[in-house]
């Protein structure tokens, strides 16, 4: 018996855990599989290893992992798989598949685009004067951030090559207001900002208090901010193929560039001698996916 387990990086606030939970509720016909669960990996319950209890209680053999995040950063790459581990161990007889993160999908560009029509841009008025302000939440994995700037190019080239700036509202930089700083300086009198999250978190708390700010410091420039991304129904077409990747044992992550590879065997050594609820304490801040 087939089973897709979902994870979210979960949120301290409610309502974004909620948008999850329903978010997989509402998409359930469209996966294949005989048991269809939601679990986070912090912040809300179920855990990752309570999602795995569940399925296997159901009388899932085969239970597929699916990370429901942008990128693959700490979290995906060593924290999940870290638990997948401990749960073979613990499951000896169940198979376990992993599935990729969202990264730079097609599909992706499709709901930027969607949400800046959303905000009053049209392409076919788009000048100089007018920029794009990407803000994705940063992480210290390089290869994460680097799928953001990957992104926003395919993002100009659709909308006829636009400006498009980046930034991060943590951990990395260049910061949002440094991202408004660049725009300013290139010309722009209008500037969309689009901030790159899952659900209506802290960030977007933050991010509107960065709006306002930007509306009183610099009044002769026209801001606009789009909706996150959220949980898109077009997302559906994402998670759906990331979800029969892992059940077919098809998906495997990026990992080229990435900067756990060569200490990822030492580094889970470390995590092993300490009884975490998750298997790490978080002073890394490798949260990019959200």
């Amino acid at each position: 018996m087939n089973a897709v387990l979902f994870i979210g990086h979960g949120s301290r606030k409610y309502e974004g855990n909620e948008q999850l939970m329903q978010f997989v509720e509402g998409m359930k016909e469209d996966i294949k599989a005989d048991v269809v669960e939601t679990c986070f990996l912090e912040f809300a319950q179920p855990s990752i290893a309570e999602g795995i209890e569940t399925c296997v209680a159901k009388g899932a053999t085969r239970i597929a992992l699916v990370p429901m995040m942008f990128f693959a950063a700490g979290h995906s790459k060593i924290h999940i798989p870290d638990m997948i581990q401990k749960a073979q161990s613990k499951y000896p007889l169940i198979t376990f598949t992993y599935g990729r993160p969202i990264m730079s999908h097609p599909v992706m560009v499709d709901i930027l685009k969607g949400r800046l029509e959303d905000a009053g841009f049209q392409d076919a008025e788009q000048n100089q004067e007018t920029s794009l302000l990407l803000v994705g939440r940063g992480s210290s994995d390089v290869d994460a951030n680097s799928e953001l700037y990957k992104i926003s190019r395919i993002l100009s080239e659709r909308l006829n090559r636009v400006n498009v700036e980046l930034s991060f509202i943590g951990v990395t930089s260049p910061t949002v207001e440094e991202g408004v700083e660049r725009c300013k300086k290139l010309g722009a009198s209008s500037i969309y900002i689009i901030p790159y999250f899952f659900f209506s978190g802290i960030l977007m708390d933050r991010m509107e208090e960065k709006l306002q700010v930007f509306k009183h410091d610099y009044a002769e420039v026209s801001f606009v901010m789009t909706d996150f991304v959220g949980f898109h129904p077009q997302l559906v077409d994402i998670f759906k193929e990331r979800a029969e990747e892992a059940l077919a044992g098809l998906a495997a992550l990026n990992c080229d560039n990435c900067q756990y590879r060569l200490f990822a065997k030492e580094h889970m050594d470390l995590e092993h001698n300490h009884d975490h609820d998750h298997g790490h304490d978080h002073h890394h801040h490798d949260h990019s996916h959200v």
